[in-house]
């Protein structure tokens, strides 16, 4: 049976005057349809590369992507992209920021009444229905994320990308939020792959937990299955055994990784 969506021996260098710098090598990884899978690893491992390989905005130097059996090749309305920063246009309305989505992929397909609904449902979805008029710099930054979010959905994109969506925010806002992408993932059931430095983030939302291994020439180190039922209530997970031991296993992962350059260069 042919995977949702597939890595095949993927590899990135990027070359400056007569220097090349290999950031990823042989890069396989499977991904099935409505799975949530997180990429951890320390700073340079080239997991923004290969978020920005399977989004179409970087072209990978060996190997392929295929989604539904395609070649991944371009950007394209499948893959929506949220990013750390919100990237809002400042001088559109919370509104705006998603109609412009919606009206550039369904504008063809939609009627203007049913493109309005559509960018209505996303906002409430991410609960910013009532902020719809407001501009980026009249609300606060989990609020912009969540429009970013909002936007993302509302391409109806077959795969979610996030690159270190919460990174930027304060630790109550940022457990808010994954509290959203958890009941919108639960309802939507949409294939979901983001970027994370936080264990406990990574562990909390994922259906597996890939470990790159440090750059140069990263690659897939371990892949852990998160074993936890859904839906997941943090609390409730603070005094789990089984999220303990998940919880562990990546941070040995990362200790270990991190003492072998130092020991190296010892």
């Amino acid at each position: 049976m042919t995977s949702y969506l597939k890595f095949e021996q993927v590899g990135m260098s990027f070359s400056r005057g007569q220097m090349t710098t290999e950031v990823l090598r042989d890069i396989d990884l499977t991904i099935e349809r409505g799975e949530f899978v997180s990429l951890i690893g320390h700073s340079g491992c080239g997991k923004s590369t290969l978020l920005n390989v399977l989004g179409g905005l970087l072209q990978s130097t060996t190997g392929e992507v295929f989604l539904e059996g395609k070649l991944v090749d371009e950007p394209g309305p499948d893959r929506a992209i949220v990013f750390q920063n919100h990237s809002l246009l400042p001088w559109l309305t919370v509104y705006g920021n998603v109609a412009i989505a919606v009206d550039k992929v369904f504008g063809g397909s939609k009627s203007k009444a049913e493109r309005h609904d559509w960018v209505m449902h996303n906002l409430e979805l991410v609960q910013m229905g009532q902020a719809r008029d407001k501009r980026p710099h009249e609300v606060s930054g989990g609020m912009k994320q969540r429009v970013g979010i909002a936007r993302a959905l509302a391409m109806q994109p077959k795969v979610l990308l996030m690159d270190e969506p919460f990174g930027a925010l304060d630790a109550l806002t940022r457990a808010h939020l994954q509290d959203s992408v958890m009941e919108i993932h639960a309802r939507l059931g949409n294939t979901v792959m983001m970027i994370t430095h936080d264990v406990d983030e990574a562990v909390l939302l994922s259906d597996r937990v890939v470990m790159m291994t440090n750059g140069p020439s990263a690659t897939i180190g371990q892949i852990l299955e998160i074993d936890l039922p859904r839906p997941r209530r943090r609390l409730e997970l603070a005094t789990d055994a089984e999220y303990a031991r998940c919880r562990a296993a990546v941070l040995e992962f990362l200790y270990a990784r991190h003492r072998v350059p130092a020991r190296a260069a010892a």
